[in-house]
């Protein structure tokens, strides 16, 4: 790999390693924020999710140092996930299912853009971002089910 393709990758994971954070801070917070019935199993699944993805933002954290990177601190980073924040409704399990929907989306796009630009170069790191986005996929279609659960019977 030449230094061009490192600093990419680099940037990739700095940026993947952000989102995971971000990640575990607003799953942290609807979990903790949302209230009623049908919060309960949302709250759970959240709340089992904070773990995956801490652990996802370390193995993120191990790779970037491994390639000779400076895994970034709390000032470098930048939080961009608006479908995630609190509404001030705690009954609003949708809207936080939606939030997830879109969160675990936007990680899988962005570890689709990993793996493009590590398949010929970085193995180790292509392998690290299939995993991961394997994991997310499973997050997505976890929370999908919630959700069209809910639209089937709204009550």
């Amino acid at each position: 790999m030449n230094d061009d393709q490192r600093k990419t990758i680099l940037g990739l994971l700095a940026t993947a390693y952000n989102a995971e954070l971000e990640t575990v801070c607003n799953y942290l917070s609807q979990s903790e924020n949302l209230d009623g019935f049908r919060a309960k199993h949302i709250k759970d699944a959240l709340a089992a999710d904070i773990t995956e993805e801490l652990g996802h933002a370390t193995l993120l954290a191990k790779r970037i140092k491994v390639l000779g990177g400076t895994v970034p601190g709390s000032q470098a980073l930048k939080m961009t996930q608006d479908a995630m924040q609190p509404n001030g409704d705690p009954l609003d399990v949708v809207a936080v299912i939606r939030g997830v929907i879109a969160a675990e989306q936007s990680a899988i796009d962005h570890y689709q853009k990993v793996i493009d630009a590590t398949g010929d170069v970085d193995p180790v790191t292509e392998d690290l971002a299939i995993t991961i986005m394997g994991d997310e996929e499973e997050h997505r279609r976890l929370f999908q089910g919630f959700l069209a659960e809910i639209e089937r019977d709204p009550r």
